[in-house]
């Protein structure tokens, strides 16, 4: 079975729950990490990259 990335139901957007649900870790941690990496590249990319995976990676059909 293929594992497949989508959107969940989160706090913004859902692709850190996504994210978390298809790699197997709690979205929280995600979420962490992600801010981090953010704050660390001066945290505009990291918004820009949010808003591409928000846009590109397809909501869960529940």
């Amino acid at each position: 079975m293929q594992k497949k990335l989508y959107r969940r139901n989160g706090l913004i957007g859902g692709v850190c729950a996504g994210l978390g649900e298809y790699l197997g870790i709690d979205p929280t941690v995600v979420r962490a990490v992600y801010v981090v990496v953010s704050i660390v590249s001066a945290a505009f990319p990291g918004v820009l990259v949010y808003i591409l995976l928000w846009v590109i990676i397809p909501e869960a059909q529940e």
